[in-house]
């Protein structure tokens, strides 16, 4: 196994066009559709870093900004932020494209915690994360603090009996 990666060889760009099945009656783009493109968005990205064997265990901070519209195209932006041992935290940047226009814009983000596994299904160690740009430096202590969080609130729930 790979021992590290660079944040760059596992970075994901995927686009798909909003048709009228993605939308609600409104003629705004369902927000479980937007994070069902995601999710397979973050999964090209964990498994570029640690391999095929990865599972969404987390969707967190998910900002719906502006409503996407039918015939918008819409562009899902995919890093790995942090790893832990066996998780990664990805951040995922979405944006809509008027295409007539040409107009963009920032529409969502979310971040996305994967696990890999290994062949038996058992949580596997993941490569370490090289981060080389002050902004993958800056994402990487933000994923960790977010982590931390994570943990704490984790705790408080288990001492809860939640």
């Amino acid at each position: 196994m790979i021992k590290e990666k660079k944040v760059a060889e596992s970075r994901t760009e995927m686009s798909q066009l909003m048709m009228p099945q993605h939308s609600n009656i409104a003629g705004t783009v369902y927000g479980g559709q937007i994070l069902s493109i995601a999710d397979s968005a973050a999964y090209v990205c964990a498994a570029r870093h640690a391999g095929p064997r990865c599972v969404t265990v987390s969707v967190d901070q998910v900002d719906f900004r502006e409503p996407i519209k039918i015939g918008q195209l819409v562009t899902f932006r995919a890093s790995v932020n942090y790893v832990g041992k066996t998780s990664m935290e990805i951040g995922i940047r979405i944006e809509a494209e008027n295409l007539e226009t040409g107009e963009k814009r920032h529409t969502n983000s979310c971040y996305f915690t994967m696990v890999a596994l290994d062949a038996a299904g058992k949580p596997t160690e993941v490569p370490r994360l090289i981060c080389e740009t002050e902004s993958e430096k800056r994402r990487f202590r933000e994923g960790q603090i977010r982590r931390e969080h994570a943990k704490e609130l984790s705790e408080k729930r288990k001492k809860l009996n939640l």
